[in-house]
């Protein structure tokens, strides 16, 4: 089972793999450190990241992130505001204070981007070592940040949050998600509400579901309101502030298509991502690179469908967390892993079956919303222009909150039965990312950052 507080960490922009994982395994490794006793014979800190981090990790800040967590930060604690200062702090200094010690390490020459060497488990790979004043070494750790802000030691057999004590409704598939409502006459939501209660009490659970919520609107709102250009060298202007203006022009003179209503859909989407680009504060919905799709179809629940109600968008949530944990556990949510079809294709197929569930949709027609959406995303590759995730993923956010819509709306329509099952498609969508390229998967050496010509 993976949890709602697994697949839905609130955190920092720009990306969950290569951003939020990797500051999460510094932390730990100076925390076990710490645990064991061995940082006060710790003098020097060096830190290799290996495919992907190697190839992309400058543009998705994975170098800041492991600054930070090496420095005791972690995604959902870390002030986005401070943590470029305390960044240049460490970088000008060249060491780290830990436990009240100076400690070597200067960013630029201690974090090794190796582009050579493949690693053997996972493309999101990360060593960490600690040498002592003579050089010798005093720990060594080797760390995979293998998708939407979850990491494993390399030498360990499942990632870390995933849930190995016993709950009411254990599911392995969509088949037993579907038996299991059947015999208990719940629906998904239910049943997940009822496995999270299992293992911490309901007002924890709500005040987290609560909170994922407020995050992902808080950063819509933030999103509308950015002015200027993204980090990195494309130089990419923040645009939701001025669609936003457009729209709001157009709706007050009444000059607004019904379709039209789409392109707010796509304003929340790309609001979001813009504030994850600019290392803002997100959700992993699974992934930062799609944080926009569930956030903007959950506005779209709450502002424009009749009836929405705060238990529906509960209920969205703990829906998506079913199907989210599906794909993580049959397949992958890593780009680097699968291509973007990992990410933004199970945004959307998560979006999908919670925009159904909250709409009223029997259990049948949710899991028809979610492999519809993720059937019409197969093949997608994760080919990030400069190794930033801002072009082509800020605007493939909004088109995936636009087929989650699709999907649910056509699913709404008929009756649950369907032909190519939601198992199916992810077993699909696993060897289709398997059959892929390398350079199509997180790398930016091919498709659209490939033959895209930096004048």
């Amino acid at each position: 089972m993976i949890s709602a507080f697994d697949l839905f960490k609130i955190g920092i922009g720009p990306s969950s793999s290569h951003t939020v994982g990797p500051m999460r395994a510094a932390h730990l490794f100076t925390g076990g450190m710490k645990q064991a006793g061995q940082l006060s014979s710790v003098a020097r800190l060096r830190v290799t990241l290996y495919g992907s981090l190697a190839w992309t990790g400058k543009g998705h800040a994975t170098d800041k992130a492991v600054v930070l967590g090496l420095a005791g930060e972690l995604p959902e604690t870390v002030d986005p505001d401070h943590a470029d200062t305390l960044v240049a702090e460490i970088s000008t200094c060249g060491a780290l204070k830990l436990e009240g010690r100076n400690i070597a390490f200067a960013p630029a020459e201690d974090i090794v981007f190796d582009r050579e060497t493949a690693p053997p488990r996972h493309p999101n790979t990360l060593a960490f070592e600690a040498f002592n004043a003579v050089g010798a070494l005093v720990a060594a750790e080797r760390w995979c940040s293998v998708g939407g802000g979850f990491v494993t030691r390399e030498d360990e057999p499942a990632a870390l949050g995933a849930i190995t004590t016993q709950v009411p409704y254990l599911f392995a598939n969509a088949v037993d998600l579907l038996r299991i409502s059947q015999e208990t006459g719940l629906t998904i939501a239910e049943i997940v509400r009822a496995n999270e209660v299992a293992l911490r009490p309901a007002a924890e659970v709500l005040a987290h579901v609560d909170r994922v919520i407020a995050t992902m609107m808080a950063a819509i709102d933030r999103g509308l309101q950015g002015e200027g250009v993204l980090p990195g060298a494309l130089k990419v202007p923040r645009r939701a502030r001025a669609l936003r203006k457009r729209l709001e022009a157009d709706t007050s003179r009444n000059d607004l298509a019904p379709h039209e209503k789409m392109d707010w859909v796509s304003l929340f989407a790309m609001a979001v991502n813009e504030e994850n680009a600019a290392g803002g504060r997100v959700v992993t919905a699974p992934t930062n690179g799609a944080a926009g799709v569930i956030p903007a179809v959950l506005r779209y629940y709450s502002d424009m469908c009749p009836g929405a109600s705060h238990e529906g968008m509960r209920n969205f949530i703990f829906t998506a967390t079913a199907i989210g944990g599906l794909f993580k556990t049959n397949a992958s949510i890593s780009g680097a892993e699968v291509g973007c079809q990992g990410e933004v294709g199970v945004a959307s197929s998560m979006a999908a079956a919670g925009l159904a569930a909250a709409r009223g949709c029997t259990n049948a027609q949710v899991e028809n919303a979610a492999e519809i959406a993720m059937e019409h995303h197969l093949g997608m590759t994760c080919d990030p222009v400069g190794g930033l995730v801002q072009i082509p993923c800020i605007e493939r956010n909004a088109f995936g909150a636009i087929k989650a819509i699709s999907a649910a709306s056509l699913a709404r329509r008929g009756d649950g039965s369907h032909i190519v099952s939601l198992d199916q498609v992810i077993a699909t969508m696993r060897q289709t990312g398997a059959d892929m390229n390398t350079k199509y998967k997180e790398t930016s050496l091919g498709g659209l950052a490939a033959n895209f010509i930096e004048c």
